[in-house]
């Protein structure tokens, strides 16, 4: 059948019923129905991007970055931890070794580096972690920042 043999359809069961006195005569044409909902979200998708609620989450400093980690491992003893510049990643050591925690959105995701191994690229940094839900991440960094991360990520993840 051809949206328009449906939409014919429709509009005959509808007209039908009509007169059966099921329902009023003042039926919205599929059409414009799929407009409106098409329309109303689109709308939404907009407001919710205007008012800034799909920037991803960025990590203004050590503080925030121990929040966020001790969310995720709340039993870790942390270390150290070292910011990217961007904000969106932190390198994080702790007791158990060193960790990665990065924004995936409006929230940010940890992992630790047990066997991870860490690759520069052209944008940044590759990491790719022994964890089937998150096997690879990709940094993007200068290459300066790149290198130092690459570095420590390869010495302190064996």
């Amino acid at each position: 059948m051809t949206p328009r043999e449906i939409s014919q359809l429709i509009t005959a069961q509808g007209q039908f019923r009509a007169s059966q006195g099921q329902i009023s005569e003042d039926v919205i044409p599929l059409q414009i129905l799929l407009a409106m909902v098409a329309i109303g979200i689109v709308a939404v998708v907009a407001l919710v991007h205007l008012l800034g609620h799909s920037r991803p989450l960025t990590l203004p400093g050590k503080s925030a970055a121990r929040a966020h980690w001790r969310r995720h491992n709340p039993d870790d003893q942390i270390r150290d931890i070292t910011v990217c510049h961007s904000g969106h990643t932190a390198l994080v050591e702790t007791d158990h070794g060193p960790g990665l925690l990065w924004s995936f959105g409006a929230d940010t995701v940890a992992r630790p580096l047990h066997g991870a191994t860490a690759r520069q690229t052209a944008k940044g940094l590759t990491i790719r972690l022994p964890d089937f839900a998150a096997p690879r991440v990709s940094l993007r960094m200068d290459l300066p920042e790149a290198t130092y991360w690459a570095a420590r990520i390869t010495t302190e993840a064996t």
